[in-house]
């Protein structure tokens, strides 16, 4: 058994997870810059998001002027 293929697995998967952790920082304090600091059952919904949602969420912040905003957007993903 080769562990080449294992060790580049890991590394590609370790890439990624450290690609979205990076997204979801920025969005975070994007988030706490538009519209202020936010509860942590919000940023754990935030961290469950998928790369393509942390994308969106970061154009559609733009658009926030509250945290309401940021919740309307939230359940409208779960959907």
């Amino acid at each position: 058994m080769r562990l080449e293929p294992l060790y580049q697995r890991d590394r590609e998967q370790a890439k990624e997870e450290g690609r979205q952790e990076g997204r979801q920082d920025l969005i975070l304090r994007l988030l706490d810059r538009c519209i202020g600091e936010i509860e942590a059952s919000l940023i754990g919904q935030i961290k469950g998001l998928s790369i393509e949602q942390l994308e969106n969420l970061g154009e559609a912040l733009l658009d926030f002027s509250s945290v309401a905003d940021l919740e309307t957007w939230l359940n409208q993903q779960s959907i």
